[in-house]
């Protein structure tokens, strides 16, 4: 059998830190992963994904992981059961989380890091400049600059 999850999307929310009644660290938290197909003429979708930490994990996650912040998680998927309030019977699919990594860009504690919205302005702009700048000049070769292979021996395989 295989389960294994690997996913990568942006914190909805700040991570949720709980301990057990045995003491160990559990960490609750949400992201939004864009989906990789967008139908034209509408906007692109998002899946929101259920994610679980434990022990070190989930205080690692609660200590550097802020609302907007890129995550990659590896992990497995878990369904269970429970009631909710209303006694009515629901499924959780959630992943359990084995290694849990930065996937953005690294800032500092004094700087807020910048929107998707800025970041995405940032690199058309950047990508414009390139092509406003001058383009070098490529010296086109010549048949000298080949060697010619004789062919006609038998190859040894």
């Amino acid at each position: 059998m295989l389960n294994v999850v690997a996913i990568m999307g942006r914190l909805v929310a700040d991570p949720e830190l709980r301990t057990t009644t045995q003491g160990h660290s559990v960490c609750s938290f949400h992201i939004a992963c864009d989906r990789s197909c967008v139908q034209q003429g509408q906007e692109r979708q998002a899946d929101f994904i259920d994610i679980v930490a434990w022990r070190q994990q989930a205080d690692f996650v609660s200590k550097y992981f802020r609302k907007g912040s890129v995550i990659a998680v590896e992990g497995s998927l878990q369904t269970r059961q429970y009631q909710d309030k209303q006694g009515s019977k629901r499924t959780a699919v959630e992943v359990v989380a084995n290694n849990i990594s930065f996937a953005g860009a690294k800032r500092q504690d004094s700087q807020r890091a910048p929107s998707y919205e800025q970041q995405t302005t940032s690199h058309v702009q950047q990508a414009k400049a390139a092509q406003d700048a001058p383009q070098p000049a490529y010296t086109q070769g010549s048949m000298d600059d080949f060697a010619v292979i004789n062919d006609n021996d038998d190859l040894p395989f």
